[in-house]
């Protein structure tokens, strides 16, 4: 049987977690802060959660079925 490849794109972006959770970093947070509302720069800190069908999706992509 063949190795399992990953995509390396998706692992770079994305964390599976040992309960199974896909975590991801939110966009447009690096730079031009200046016009954007503290509250939305506060959210963009934390890491979000995937769900669904798109989750699923990366964790066929990282070989975590």
């Amino acid at each position: 049987m063949r190795k399992k490849k990953i995509k390396k794109s998706v692992a770079k972006r994305f964390k599976v977690t040992k309960t199974g959770k896909v975590l991801f970093s939110h966009q447009y947070g690096g730079h031009k802060k200046l016009h954007k509302s503290k509250s939305r720069i506060r959210r963009q800190k934390e890491t979000g959660i995937l769900k669904g069908r798109f989750a699923k999706k990366i964790k066929k992509m990282l070989g975590k079925d």
